[in-house]
């Protein structure tokens, strides 16, 4: 895990945070439903959205002196405290996982979504009003009670994530029964469009099965869905597709 977050360019290219902008969002909103699964699982309320859980979960808990140093080494090159203890809460999981597995909750891994998400674009802004900045995307994360209740990102693979990402200002559609395929529409500047669909090549392909306006797609039998159940609809395609 240390290695992995050594890895990060925490001020990274422009274009490629923003080539990556629809996935770390997602991968953003995963980490703060897990987070309060997590605060909510061992009275953190109050630490919501970015903490190290582990001083919960084992109060005693330390690391081995040469991680440590070697934690502290990393931090320091850091340049955010919510990016700090995240970090150091990431690396003290990935050690007290491999200790005492038995001893934690059955909960999905706190950690994951944010480290995919650092790995895919680097840091975050977060404001003295609870704002973030994604860097492309903004957004007020609401309260731990709105979260718990936010669906969940059903797997964390790299394929799907890619196949969310694009250039462009980016709407998903599926059928009126939230079936397959996939379309999405990808707005560029100049007003330029391009519509694609996910086929079973696992792959997009451009598409004129989605009418221009809104009003004519919802006729035609297509609706909009957001990007949590776009991942869900192109992890399906892919598990349904032999390689």
């Amino acid at each position: 895990m240390l290695d992995r977050l050594r890895g990060v360019e925490w001020i990274g290219d422009w274009d490629y945070t923003m080539g990556h902008m629809m996935s770390r969002r997602l991968l953003m909103r995963e980490y703060l439903r897990r987070a309060a699964l997590w605060a909510q699982a061992y009275s953190a309320e109050d630490e919501w959205p970015f903490f190290d859980v582990t001083e919960h979960i084992d109060p005693e808990f330390r690391l081995s002196p040469e991680i440590a140093a070697a934690l502290d080494e990393f931090l320091g090159t850091v340049p955010e405290w919510f990016l700090r203890d995240t970090c150091a809460g990431a690396v003290r999981m990935a050690e007290l996982r491999l200790q005492n597995q038995a001893g934690l909750p059955d909960l999905p891994d706190l950690y994951e979504p944010l480290v995919l998400f650092y790995e895919r674009g680097g840091e975050f802004l977060y404001d003295n009003g609870g704002g973030l900045d994604l860097t492309g995307v903004s957004f007020r994360p609401k309260g731990l009670q709105h979260n718990l209740g936010s669906a969940s990102l059903v797997a964390l693979r790299g394929d799907v994530l890619d196949a969310l990402d694009a250039s462009g200002r980016i709407s998903f559609y599926a059928t009126s029964d939230g079936q397959g395929p996939v379309l999405r529409r990808r707005l560029l500047r100049g007003g330029e469009r391009h519509d694609e669909v996910f086929g079973q090549d696992l792959r997009w392909e451009p598409t004129d099965r989605l009418p221009v306006s809104e009003e004519e797609a919802k006729e035609a039998g297509w609706v909009w869905i957001d990007d949590s159940k776009a991942a869900q609809l192109i992890e399906a395609t892919m598990a349904g597709t032999p390689r």
